[in-house]
């Protein structure tokens, strides 16, 4: 279908979720590194239409996507707008409807460090965790925060070692691994602080 990425039989997908506003090289890092390190065929971005977790709206979807597909340029990742075309609004949502769209997929949930710190304010957080394998790759300051946060403590059973990272995309879940990588350290925040950013 129009807008929808294609995707074979028994493709490994990472997701990488959020408002991207800005998107930056910090993101295509941590792209590149999921690719590498968990061993996915493709990662998807999902440009968000709107964050449930922040009171401002960001940027207009179109100027956020654009930006996106000029910040990351790769054979292996497709810049999305899944989000808006499902019509979901919380990553538990997307997650179901992408599973039943995509039943031939393993799909690979991916996150900063610093999400994973306040993963157990997400909706449904649990059911992300029980459903879908979940990659969090290490960004500057977050390490200690993240693998103490309530969400590392209470799966902490189901944790993959580093090494063993490739084999996310085929474990069942819940499963999740957290890897250290070389980080750019770059958010969108600051970017947004320096006046450097279209907003609404």
């Amino acid at each position: 279908m129009r807008g929808f990425p294609p995707a074979r039989r028994g493709m490994a997908v990472g997701l990488l979720g959020g408002s991207f506003d800005p998107p930056h090289e910090g993101h295509a890092h941590i792209t590149r590194e999921a690719l590498k390190r968990f061993g996915l065929d493709e990662v998807w971005w999902l440009v968000s239409p709107g964050n449930p977790l922040k009171a401002r709206g960001p940027a207009p979807l179109p100027v956020r996507m654009n930006a996106a597909r000029a910040v990351m340029d790769h054979p292996r990742v497709r810049v999305t707008d899944l989000e808006a075309r499902l019509g979901t609004r919380y990553t538990a949502e997307t997650l179901d409807a992408l599973r039943i769209r995509y039943r031939a997929v393993r799909f690979v949930w991916l996150m900063g460090a610093d999400n994973l710190a306040t993963f157990h304010r997400w909706e449904r957080w649990r059911h992300i965790l029980d459903t879908v394998p979940v990659g969090v790759l290490a960004r500057p300051g977050q390490q200690i925060s993240a693998r103490m946060s309530p969400a590392a403590l209470q799966y902490r059973r189901w944790r993959l070692k580093g090494r063993e990272a490739t084999r996310l995309p085929f474990a069942r879940p819940p499963a999740w691994c957290f890897v250290n990588v070389p980080m750019v350290d770059v958010s969108s925040t600051a970017i947004r602080a320096r006046g450097d950013w279209t907003t609404v």
